[in-house]
């Protein structure tokens, strides 16, 4: 490993798994996948002008520039490990079954008011996102924030003995992946494992005090804690009648009332991003940012990626929220969007995915939801919703764009929720 390490740092920490992102000097980690092997593509990254080509392969060896190892992703994630045992900086990790990515965002722009930030870079928060997100910290930066996706018992685990975080986030515990944690109980066993690695290392938890689960996961954890309780290191105070979220916050120790002009404005659509953002206004104190840097950041962050973004379009003005879907996150979109004040609303709902047995129970309970909350113009996108429901749904998104060309929408407000795979950027299209 000392000697990998060496030549990872002699290319400038610059390496790459994928032979289209190749550059002069790098390393070239040949992973391989259910459908591809990263080792028949090692002679193309050197001829592409790679330094080196890391393979388990001993086949494709053909001269001194290949590394052979026994595995390639072990071996990857080894050298990330090495490389933060290196790194003398906090490392905060978070994960969550909801808003673990916008938090992650809201954390690093409000550190980065002080410190030299490096975060996760978009969803690269598994086994392999983890060690490539720890491998591009340098000796230049002073703090990092690493995202950790989870879909199975003691992947968030693995991923703690990867990165070795001093400090962690648990966002909430919800409906997600049911199918790969096996149901809640799962989901909640598998995310505590970051609280239970923190425990072990006498690390500390940034906990928002009013979730119940959370707060009794933490009970024996080193914590810093969030929330309404006036107890509490950050006490907020939320508008919940604004279309994007506004809040304010005191410490524990600044006794003065809230005003009108403390609530801060931000670009987050959805009062459940509330929590992301005090989240981040705790971490920022915690770590001495002044106040009105943490403000600051907290307002000018703009959300990307189809996740709590308002678009307007020539007819229409647009809630993305299709990066993903859960029980969870579906029933508080839905809730919010029911409390959010606009003339004529609309709502375009995909299936919600990996959720094994309860699949059927929590599709219709989101119907249930849409009838009882007298939400009755809305349009259900996915073979799982149209298999409950005939009226409104389409078996795909192409179908539900054929409509909607054919039905234009003008002048409403739409909020579009729903997995990944279920492609509503098409939908959106015709928006």
């Amino acid at each position: 490993m000392n000697l990998l390490y060496t030549k990872f740092l002699a290319c400038n920490q610059n390496i790459t798994t994928d032979t289209r992102k190749i550059t002069k000097g790098c390393i070239y980690f040949a992973l391989k996948g259910e459908k591809f092997d990263g080792n028949i593509f090692a002679e193309d990254a050197l001829e592409q002008g790679a330094a080196y080509a890391v393979v388990d392969n001993a086949k494709v060896i053909k001269g001194e520039k290949y590394i052979l190892v026994e595995d390639v992703l072990t071996t990857l994630q080894q050298l990330a490990n090495h490389h933060r045992k290196q790194l003398n900086i906090p490392i905060i990790g978070i994960t969550g079954s909801n808003g673990k990515t916008t938090t992650k965002e809201l954390v690093h722009a409000v550190l980065s008011k002080k410190y030299n930030t490096q975060y996760t870079q978009g969803n690269l928060n598994n086994h392999i996102g983890v060690p490539l997100t720890l491998l591009t910290i340098t000796s230049k930066h002073e703090m990092a924030v690493v995202e950790m996706g989870a879909n199975h018992q003691l992947e968030i685990d693995m991923l703690c003995r990867i990165a070795e975080p001093d400090f962690g986030i648990i966002t909430n515990i919800g409906k997600a992946h049911l199918e790969g944690f096996g149901g809640i109980e799962g989901v909640k066993k598998g995310k505590s494992e970051l609280y239970r690695y923190l425990k072990e290392k006498n690390g500390t938890v940034f906990l928002h005090g009013d979730d119940t689960v959370l707060a009794d996961l933490a009970k024996e954890n080193n914590k810093v804690t969030y929330g309404t309780n006036k107890l509490y290191d950050v006490v907020g105070k939320c508008n919940k009648n604004s279309l994007f979220v506004e809040f304010a916050w005191r410490t524990r120790y600044k006794a003065t009332e809230v005003k009108a002009a403390d609530y801060i404005k931000t670009n987050l659509v959805g009062v459940y991003n509330y929590n992301n953002a005090l989240c981040a206004a705790c971490v920022g104190n915690y770590f001495k940012i002044e106040e009105d840097l943490i403000n600051e950041a907290i307002q000018n962050y703009a959300p990307t990626n189809n996740r709590s973004q308002l678009q307007k379009t020539e007819h229409n003005s647009l809630i993305l929220d299709y990066y993903n879907a859960n029980p969870t996150s579906m029933q508080a979109a839905i809730e919010n969007f029911y409390n959010m004040d606009a003339a004529d609303k609309m709502l375009v709902l995909g299936d919600m995915l990996e959720l094994g047995e309860e699949s059927i129970t929590e599709h219709q309970a989101i119907i249930s939801l849409l009838h009882e909350k007298k939400l009755n113009n809305y349009l259900l996108v996915g073979p799982i919703f149209s298999s409950l429901q005939k009226e409104k749904s389409f078996t795909d998104s192409k179908q539900a764009q054929v409509f909607l060309q054919a039905n234009p929408q003008k002048n409403k407000t739409i909020l579009i929720k729903g997995s990944r795979g279920i492609a509503l950027e098409e939908v959106v299209k015709v928006l």
